[in-house]
């Protein structure tokens, strides 16, 4: 599923096309995503201006004349700004024609993304007020992470993964962060103190900045907002290298399931 740096990735990408931009048209030709597309919205968009464009944990959010759009990636969705006449395929569900004769096109093989409309205070909608802070900002540190895992005695992998807690990390970059910071995945959460947590503060921030910066990770299915994949893939040190040596004590990385997720560490470098 597209993490965070992919969600930042594909923002970038198609902002700068879609600012100032008049939507002339909405073409939808699947209605059917993870949550049924308002009918209403091929009527409603046309001749609105989108003003504003930003994300929200794994969340974009465009901001138009009379509200906002709310879309989601899914586990597969892609967004691209492509030339009007350019031919659908079988999985491109809407297109968003422009005033300037392009348009925003999402592609979603599994159709488990989304295209929602939001009339009123966007962060009051229920996908969005009950989210954590985002994790590159400042009010993410040690003390508020250590004060929310007190008591708790899920994985700190888990942890990690609640959006409640921390927005946009998902299993990658929860492998990447924890073997970052020398921390065990199956640690409980409240069980870690603050000393720990600022290590893992400090990667959270170092991984997700860094895997932005080189346009999120090479996944099967993602692609950014420039129709290219991201390029982080190649420097990852724990995901997908489940039985390899660790890159820092050469010890083999174990594998494991949780939560039906595969979660990678060294034995050795995480405690």
């Amino acid at each position: 599923m597209p993490e965070l740096p992919e969600v930042e990735t594909t923002l970038r990408g198609v902002a700068p096309r879609l600012l100032g931009r008049c939507v002339a048209a909405l073409h939808l030709r699947q209605p059917a995503l993870r949550w049924p597309v308002p009918p209403t919205l091929t009527a409603l968009l046309p001749g609105q201006h989108i003003h504003g464009a930003r994300r929200r944990g794994k969340y974009l959010l465009f901001a138009l004349d009379a509200g906002h759009l709310l879309i989601h990636l899914g586990m597969s969705g892609s967004l691209r700004v492509i030339p009007a006449d350019q031919a659908p395929g079988p999985h491109d569900h809407f297109d968003l024609l422009l005033d300037d004769g392009a348009m925003l096109r999402f592609t979603d093989p599994r159709r488990f993304g989304a295209l929602l409309w939001v009339a009123g205070d966007v962060e009051q909608h229920p996908l969005l007020c009950r989210l954590g802070p985002e994790p590159l900002d400042d009010v993410f540190d040690a003390d508020y992470l250590h004060r929310r895992a007190r008591g708790r005695t899920a994985p700190v992998k888990s942890f990690l993964m609640d959006s409640r807690v921390v927005v946009g990390i998902g299993n990658i970059y929860a492998n990447e962060i924890l073997h970052h910071s020398g921390v065990h995945p199956l640690r409980a959460a409240g069980r870690i103190g603050l000393g720990r947590y600022q290590a893992v503060v400090a990667a959270t921030k170092e991984v997700l900045a860094g895997a932005v910066a080189q346009g999120g990770t090479t996944l099967r299915d993602f692609v950014g907002g420039d129709g290219k994949p991201g390029y982080f893939r190649q420097q990852l040190r724990a995901y997908g290298r489940g039985g390899e040596p660790c890159r820092d004590c050469a010890a083999p990385l174990r594998e494991v399931r949780l939560a039906q997720r595969t979660t990678v560490y060294c034995p050795r470098c995480q405690r």
